[in-house]
């Protein structure tokens, strides 16, 4: 019996098949382009959907005894489509700016407080429902059409089940989910005049679609009994597949965009939430919630920087058979030492995330001087990512989370210097992972649950999550990082009114 995970992005999507007792197998990706332009932000769901088919049909056929697919996506963008599931139009991504209008509306009758008491999200055009009141407003004919209004882990569900369901963290990313009842708000539905009855139903992450269609199990190659899950949102799952759990830890998702996920044992601090434009997510323990609190520049700064500056030590590297990376770590170690660096890297290279959420924000490298090199800048810049976490670190814990240990996950959970600076500069634990990708594994305990393979989740933890190394904090690097840090946590305000835009 075989177990497969279908993980959803922007721009590509991959299927990873394991075996039953959690040893992965194999995967198929595809990838599909995206439009933005002046006039919007669109992805065309038929390329998603068929993406998505043709990853399932490589697997199975290299695995014909697949027993359940899960499926998880990246939350927000939405396609509404006629009763057999077509699009109408093409699907609106997060980043798509129509919808401002709306979406103030929506604030102006019903306050912007409460509409986040109520759905644990600050209003913002980010959201899906804002889009959906644009597409109704400009677009009458496709609402008026619509049978379905559907996010892309439900679009594809439906497609291969003939149901139309959503698990509760996806639905939390429409800004129109009661997280305290778990259901649809008819109040914010009532004020944005769109039908709720177009959306689908809200179920908890993790259950079953049930069999995938008869056509569809030939078109694809499953087998006909073979079970069909609704997941979560891709950062739910990805703190799943991390082994998260409890109220004491957290899962630091170290890949290209930073991206901490906590648990709250029970709501947490509202307001602190509020001002921290944090989410409160239903989590797949009831009663539990979650949040993300994260960085658009993670490892993708690392990336830059090497990029951009390193094509001699690129070629130093290779000369000693070793990444650019653990090439920059040790040239900075063997020069300075294993200590804070001198420059202050702010990384809103790709603008400010949490708590700021500010588009507007830019990069800035601080403290240069003739000595600087390019080891300093790349130390500079793994230090400002993770200084850019206590920040998000420290808010939070007002908000009512007690983090004692971080399960970090990705690309960036390999560099052994990165994950004891974490440890230092936040003053906890961090335990590395061995998956790279925590999103899919996730997906695939869940519906290995589902379909009877694992007990529950601490089961299925045991046979999917595999620490690697504990790095434990030091107290004294921790001091010094502090000091640094209080010079750090002033960089934004002082940096922000020189760089010009909308704040």
């Amino acid at each position: 019996m075989k177990i497969a995970g279908v993980d959803i992005g922007t721009t590509g999507c991959k299927c990873t098949v394991f075996d039953a007792v959690g040893k992965y197998l194999g995967r198929a990706y595809r990838e599909y382009p995206a439009n933005r332009n002046d006039n919007g932000h669109e992805i065309d769901a038929n390329l998603i959907l068929r993406a998505v088919f043709e990853t399932i049909a490589e697997m199975a056929k290299q695995y014909p005894d697949i027993a359940g697919i899960g499926i998880t996506s990246f939350g927000e963008t939405f396609v509404m489509t006629d009763v057999q599931g077509n699009p109408l139009h093409k699907a609106m991504l997060y980043t798509d700016p129509r919808g401002e209008e709306q979406n103030l509306s929506l604030v102006d009758a019903l306050g912007s407080h409460e509409m986040q008491k109520i759905t644990g999200v600050k209003p913002h055009v980010t959201y899906s429902l804002a889009k959906m009141m644009w597409v109704k407003d400009n677009m009458p004919e496709v609402y008026d059409h619509a049978a379905h209004i559907f996010l892309m882990e439900d679009f594809v569900v439906y497609h291969l089940t003939g149901v139309a369901q959503i698990d509760y963290s996806l639905a939390s990313r429409t800004q129109a989910f009661d997280i305290r009842n778990l259901c649809w708000s008819k109040v914010i539905f009532n004020q944005a005049k769109i039908d709720m009855s177009k959306m689908s139903k809200p179920v908890p992450t993790g259950t079953s679609a049930g069999a995938v269609t008869i056509e569809k199990a030939r078109e694809l190659g499953l087998k006909p009994d073979t079970i069909i899950v609704n997941v979560s949102h891709d950062q739910v799952a990805a703190a799943i597949g991390a082994g998260v759990f409890e109220g004491t830890l957290a899962a630091d998702g170290a890949g290209t965009v930073e991206c901490m996920v906590p648990v709250y044992d029970s709501l947490p601090d509202m307001e602190v939430m509020y001002e921290g434009n944090y989410a409160v997510v239903p989590y797949v323990i009831p009663g539990k919630y979650v949040t993300y609190a994260y960085s658009y520049t993670g490892g993708a700064l690392i990336q830059y920087c090497v990029d951009t500056l390193a094509d001699k030590e690129k070629k130093q590297a290779e000369a000693e058979q070793i990444s650019v990376y653990e090439f920059l770590e040790k040239q900075y170690i063997e020069a300075r030492g294993d200590v804070p660096g001198d420059l202050l890297v702010l990384p809103h290279f790709a603008g400010a995330a949490t708590p700021y959420m500010d588009a507007g924000s830019k990069g800035a490298i601080l403290g240069l001087t003739m000595d600087s090199k390019v080891f300093d800048i790349y130390r500079g810049c793994m230090e400002g990512v993770v200084y850019e976490m206590l920040v998000n670190f420290e808010l939070l814990t007002k908000s009512g989370i007690n983090c004692k240990r971080m399960a970090a996950t990705g690309g960036g959970a390999k560099s052994r210097t990165w994950m004891q600076m974490k440890a230092n500069i936040l003053n906890i634990p961090i335990t590395a992972l061995s998956t790279v990708d925590a999103g899919t594994v996730g997906a695939v305990m869940l519906t290995g649950i589902a379909i009877g393979a694992f007990r529950d989740l601490k089961d299925a933890a045991e046979h999917m999550v595999q620490e690697t190394v504990t790095y434990q904090p030091n107290r004294e690097m921790h001091d010094l990082y502090r000091s640094k840090f209080e010079r750090y946590a002033k960089l934004y305000d002082a940096v922000r009114p020189l760089v010009g835009g909308e704040m």
